[in-house]
């Protein structure tokens, strides 16, 4: 599979999951810090924030590995 086409499918991904992650990431808020004090707010969307990118790492991986010689 070309790189090109690997980027491609690999950008597609990559925003389904940030949406996904951060319509989750809304729902769990919303469900537990409604009367949290700030900072246990401040903690949770600071590791929240952070924390969407350890999933993606094998995809980017896998996005960046050069074509094979023919």
């Amino acid at each position: 599979m070309p790189v090109r086409l690997r980027k491609l499918i690999g950008l597609v991904l990559i925003l389904i999951w940030v949406f996904v992650y951060a319509v989750l990431l809304m729902r769990i808020a919303v469900a537990i810090l409604p009367d949290a004090n700030w900072a246990l707010r401040l903690a949770f969307y600071a590791i929240g924030g952070l924390s969407w990118v350890i999933p993606i790492l094998p995809l980017i991986k896998w996005m960046q590995r050069p074509d094979p010689e023919p």
